[in-house]
């Protein structure tokens, strides 16, 4: 895919008025062909737009690709005000679309509607639950994840769940009944969670993953690769480290492959307490190929003491092995009481060679912005360099959190939040995004 012919200045729209949402949970936005209709998850806050009345809403912007027009529709009014509660989005073999979501482990329902009639997503049928309760002790359930692997016809519906692990809900039906699939891996748990992840499938036969050790604040992260294939969980280089993922019983992330370990040096100093980003599967020329984006901390000597210089961390599997390389500046941390939180990073669902940025440093030069910018980067040499380009200029306000939607080759389209953020729970933020034909 030509992403270097991408058509600047773009083209921005507002898509929603009211919402934001946490980078944990996908596809948080996806395109239907069928239709030539995006559809955009995201949580309202009472600081935005309809204030309070919107409250913890959990909205789809549901955009005419056509005409730009976007209509909101509620899959959950006033449910709580977090941007953990985004709904995942999956477009069923029937055409129907399945939305789920979760509250942020305040308590232990995984919540999921289908919509009524297939390319249509203004009308949904009654909202189902799964309740974690006798799995989790009550200690509450976060995220979704939804990805269907054909050959086996089954919907596999990742959660933060039973011990704070990523934990497997499946549903042989399409999304109408889950039941509980065990733990995808698992170890005792250092401070808040165990294991945050990103997951990418090809929709066929694997899922592949990315995965720390704990949260950053609490514990010095390495970060790992492995996927699920044939029922396995497996390390990048195909040995099985569980062979039977579904089940309650599961082995520790570090016998996956380890992607970035703690203490690696890719320019001027060390990376530590390293955090997932994104993870993408090559498709076309480029299938057997993976890229993943994570984050780290740099010069946070003595530890703990400096969360204002953070990385963004480049890695591609070729087929062979993985490589990673320094991909730009992340800045400060985003939100005082998250020293972690960085505007992050979005890979190009068609093209590994391509990614959209937010941060508040140019990646050009190295200037400071005053607020977060989104910038696209192509690379020609696998990752090795990067060329940059602004789509984001002179914002009076943070562009953060950008996706690169999936569902259409031939459409290129992107979005993210822009506003004011000060917690997951407090923002004044709009959906924008661009559009445009792919080359």
């Amino acid at each position: 895919m030509a992403s270097e012919q991408i058509q600047t200045p773009v083209q921005i729209q507002t898509f929603n008025d009211n919402g934001a949402w946490c980078w944990f949970q996908d596809e948080r936005a996806i395109i239907d062909p069928v239709t030539g209709t995006m559809l955009i998850g995201s949580v309202a806050a009472a600081e935005g737009a309809g204030g309070q009345a919107r409250s913890g809403n959990i909205e789809l912007a549901v955009v005419d690709l056509s005409s730009g027009a976007s209509q909101i529709v509620v899959l959950h009014a006033n449910l709580e005000v977090d941007d953990h509660n985004d709904p995942a989005l999956w477009i069923r073999p029937d055409g129907r679309y399945l939305a789920m979501y979760t509250k942020h482990k305040s308590d232990n329902f995984q919540r999921w509607r289908i919509s009524t009639r297939p390319h249509d997503a203004t009308e949904w049928g009654p909202e189902q639950t799964f309740d974690w309760t006798e799995l989790t002790e009550g200690r509450g359930a976060t995220y979704s994840n939804l990805h269907y692997l054909a050959e086996e016809g089954r919907l596999y519906a990742f959660a933060r769940a039973v011990n704070d692990d990523p934990s497997i809900l499946i549903s042989d039906d399409h999304g109408e009944t889950f039941r509980y699939g065990g733990k995808l891996f698992t170890r005792p748990k250092i401070g808040y969670v165990n294991g945050y992840t990103r997951y990418a499938s090809n929709g066929t036969d694997r899922i592949d993953l990315i995965t720390t050790d704990h949260h950053p604040r609490d514990y010095d992260n390495s970060i790992y690769h492995g996927y699920v294939a044939g029922g396995a969980l497996h390390d990048s280089h195909g040995t099985v480290a569980d062979p039977a993922v579904l089940s309650p019983e599961a082995p520790s992330q570090v016998e996956l492959t380890t992607l970035l370990a703690t203490g690696t040096t890719l320019t001027d100093s060390p990376l530590t307490h390293a955090w997932t980003t994104d993870i993408r599967q090559g498709r076309g020329t480029q299938t057997g190929q993976l890229a993943a984006v994570l984050t780290a901390r740099a010069h946070d000597e003595p530890e703990n003491s400096n969360y204002s210089d953070h990385r963004f961390v480049y890695a591609r599997h070729d087929g062979a092995g993985w490589q990673i390389f320094p991909l730009a500046p992340a800045g400060a941390n985003l939100l005082p009481h998250e020293q972690d939180y960085t505007g992050l990073v979005s890979i190009d669902p068609y093209d590994l060679d391509s990614l959209y940025l937010s941060a508040p440093i140019d990646p050009r030069d190295g200037s400071a912005l005053a607020h977060h910018e989104i910038f696209h980067g192509r690379t020609t040499d696998g990752g090795t360099s990067w060329a940059w380009t602004p789509i984001t200029e002179n914002s009076g306000e943070d562009n953060l959190r950008p996706i690169a939607v999936p569902g259409d080759p031939s459409t290129l389209a992107v979005t993210w939040f822009q506003g004011t953020m000060t917690a997951s729970q407090h923002y004044a933020c709009r959906v924008q995004g661009f559009v445009q034909p792919r080359p």
